[in-house]
């Protein structure tokens, strides 16, 4: 066997996600809707056009890597630093240095770990050497950047959306980790598809917690008397602390647990609803995915019978992102037990299925000219907004007037239910209708 350097050793003793970064596009995975070949920002970095932007997207996503692999490619200084720990002071003496860089020729890549965390003087300390092209600014960002970055820094920016990993990209990382030499290439580890696709399914679009449990599995196995190291299911549902992901082969009952919630909320039972969602949570499902489904069962199941679902879902939804796990469980419970116990109608959701089905199958109808905008006199002259009623000028608070093009006129697609409140929204429709109705 070779002989390792002492080189060799340190590096060996790095964790793992960090010895395994990829260092080339070609080693770089996921991401192919910006990565692949002909896409837009695969192009950039091939014909090293790359400017200022910013990396939006969930962490272990390959932000931080990405940014290493443009700065290589780019053949720019590479300066890294984190919102976290850096002020005024420091971004001053890094944009010194990458402004002498400027005037010596080179550019400097300056990638800025959590930038949403920088305040507004903060940022506003990187316009004049973007502006400037002192340098190019890499921030990575897990906060909606429209709502995190300066307007005027966010102008200056293209925003790259980065996606969680799908389950088959970490499950190949994770294969590449046991073959790669820099990895565990050079020793014996039994571990099966099954658990690297718990492994994956535990990560949730992260590669650098996918590693990170392997590494962990492996460092806690036994080795056997042939010099193998097994990575068995206790011990790998320890690392990741959640003894159900190991249950399912192809996910299929990560579909049908989510669907027995779903059904058991619609069915009004809650005691089975609160259960399914234990179970959920048990098996390590990401709170942030249940509370999605149940803002949109707010909307499908639930709708106009009490709108004040949509509202508790939510706030369901902000508590678990303010949270996480394991305070949020207490509030997936309130959220889940009230749509359980709330009136039910499909109505919103039936009607928006009709709507859809014609937008898709008949032709694009014309806006009727009594509702479109006329802001110019040559629009007037054209009859724009001739005929249209102002309906709070009038004693009813309605008119008569035709909103639906004359191709759809008199189609019908929401149809209220008599559960709870849109019992009396129905009333109020039917109402509305017969007297729109009167000649």
């Amino acid at each position: 066997m070779e002989q390792l350097s002492l080189f060799d050793q340190q590096e060996l003793r790095a964790p793992l996600a960090s010895r395994l970064r990829p260092e080339t596009l070609e080693e770089y995975v996921g991401q192919s809707h910006l990565l692949g070949r002909g896409k837009m920002l695969r192009g950039l970095i091939e014909r090293d056009q790359v400017s200022s932007m910013i990396f939006w997207g969930p962490p272990g996503v390959g932000k931080t890597t990405l940014a290493r692999i443009i700065a290589g490619r780019t053949q720019a200084d590479f300066v890294e630093f984190s919102a976290v720990n850096s002020g005024i002071r420091e971004i001053k003496e890094v944009m010194g240095r990458a402004e002498n860089s400027r005037h010596m020729g080179l550019r400097t890549l300056l990638f800025v770990d959590e930038i949403h965390r920088f305040n507004k003087a903060q940022q506003d300390a990187f316009l004049p050497y973007v502006e400037r092209g002192s340098i190019i600014l890499v921030g990575a960002t897990t906060e909606n950047p429209s709502f995190e970055i300066n307007s005027a820094l966010l102008s200056r920016c293209k925003v790259f959306v980065l996606k969680a990993l799908e389950a088959e990209d970490i499950k190949a990382l994770l294969e590449n980790a046991l073959k790669n030499p820099k990895g565990y290439g050079n020793q014996e580890i039994a571990i099966g598809e099954e658990q690297l696709l718990a492994i994956a399914r535990f990560a949730n679009g992260d590669a650098r917690t996918a590693l990170n449990t392997l590494e962990m599995a492996v460092l806690n196995s036994q080795i056997q008397e042939s010099g193998e190291i097994a990575v068995t299911d206790q011990v790998l549902s320890e690392c990741m602390n959640r003894r159900s992901l190991l249950y399912d082969k192809n996910g299929e009952e990560h579909y049908n647990l989510i669907s027995a919630l779903h059904k058991s909320m619609r069915n009004s039972d809650p005691d089975a609803a609160i259960y399914w969602l234990c179970r959920m949570l048990d098996g390590g499902e990401e709170p942030l995915y249940i509370a999605r489904r149940l803002v949109r069962f707010a909307s499908e199941d639930v709708g106009m019978a009490d709108s004040q679902a949509l509202g508790v879902a939510v706030a369901a939804y902000q508590a678990c992102h303010f949270l996480g796990m394991p305070e949020c469980d207490v509030h997936l419970t309130h959220a889940v037990t009230y749509l359980s116990m709330a009136p039910k109608s499909n109505a919103l959701y039936r009607a928006c299925e009709r709507c859809k089905q014609d937008v898709r199958e008949l032709p694009a109808q014309p806006v009727p000219l009594q509702i479109c905008n006329a802001p110019t006199s040559l629009m007037k002259e054209l009859h724009y907004g001739e005929g249209y009623i102002y309906a709070h000028d009038t004693r009813e608070k309605l008119s008569r007037m035709q909103c639906l093009p004359e191709a759809l006129k008199g189609r019908r697609y929401y149809e209220p239910s008599d559960a709870g409140q849109e019992a009396a929204v129905k009333k109020r429709l039917e109402e509305i209708l017969e007297w729109k109705n009167q000649e």
